[in-house]
């Protein structure tokens, strides 16, 4: 989604009906989704649902190897979708081990990896960043042509705002620099109106980086908010733990997937320019059930509601 998509003014009346709904596949195709080396043995089982091509990221999570990383990702690339492998700096044991996993990758036909500094600490090796993985040289060398990056519309708990800015600052101008094709994907956020501001906020300081912003599938709210305090995401946290009580919605907060997509696509729509080109989809309430619901509102097979707040999807 780009400014010359959006032309609708400020002041218009939000959409509706059949073109809301447009615009919502629209902006639903390209999406992408996540697995990690534990989902390993569904990979076929996905293929068969989420569209050819789609980009499936591959988490490096805590208890896996760089080795089972690039193994699932490579078995995503051969089963017919796209493949983004997480290359997590403070998980990473030396610059031979880089270079070897990039290899590997690029020889199974992986052309994007997902570049996050991580929390290790003390690190594995020598790298505590992503701008310390670019600096190697080591994506350039393997042939690798697009990376994402981290983004958080809402920060972060352990690093201030100045320094978010100028990391995405850095990393654009060796994009700039080296031709790579560069995205953020962002942590996944329940707060439209946050990421809206945020959107604005990379205009501001030169960003011109295309946005994949995360979006939490559908998943049940207690296990929503476990992961958001897990991940620390930010202003909306405190809203949402108030909510496991409460029936119905909470002002200004998507409590669910579709509200979410509304929320931005309606948000998009009246600012007119917009970083954000696609969704990223969180799977937290399952990898199967995420990829069948996203498939259903790639095919527009979901109804609006008579509000235009909220979607369901064709079983």
């Amino acid at each position: 989604m780009n400014a010359s998509l959006n032309p609708r003014a400020k002041d218009a009346a939000p959409l509706g009906g059949d073109e809301l709904k447009r615009r919502i596949v629209e902006f639903a195709r390209g999406t992408s989704t996540e697995i990690s080396p534990h989902d390993e043995g569904i990979v076929p089982e996905l293929a068969g649902v989420l569209p050819s091509g789609t980009t499936v990221y591959v988490a490096h999570t805590p208890k896996a190897t760089v080795d089972d990383v690039v193994r699932v990702a490579s078995k995503v690339r051969a089963a017919g979708l796209g493949a983004s492998p997480h290359i997590v700096a403070r998980r990473i044991e030396s610059e031979r081990v880089l270079r070897d996993a990039l290899r590997r990758l690029g020889e199974a036909g992986v052309d994007q990896v997902l570049l996050v500094a991580g929390d290790r600490n003390p690190p594995a090796g020598e790298f505590t960043s992503t701008l310390e993985i670019l600096d190697s040289g080591a994506i350039g060398d393997s042939g690798i042509r697009k990376v994402g990056v981290a983004g958080h519309p809402e920060g972060h708990p352990a690093v201030g705002p100045e320094t978010l800015w100028s990391a995405l600052e850095a990393k654009q101008a060796f994009a700039d620099r080296t031709g790579t094709a560069m995205h953020i994907c962002t942590q996944f956020s329940f707060n439209p109106g946050a990421v809206g501001a945020w959107d604005r906020q990379l205009t501001e300081h030169g960003i011109r980086l295309p946005v994949h912003i995360g979006i939490a599938g559908p998943t049940p709210l207690p296990k929503l908010i476990k992961f958001a305090v897990q991940c620390g995401i930010g202003a909306s946290l405190g809203q949402l733990g108030k909510g496991l009580g409460l029936v119905g919605r909470i002002a200004g907060l998507a409590m669910s997937p579709d509200e979410m997509l509304i929320g931005l696509v309606q948000g998009c729509a009246a600012q007119g320019a917009t970083h954000l080109a696609h969704p990223h989809f969180y799977a937290f309430g399952g990898v199967m059930a995420t990829a069948r619901w996203l498939r259903g509102v790639v095919d527009g097979a979901f109804e609006l509601d008579k509000s235009n707040e909220k979607f369901t999807v064709s079983a």
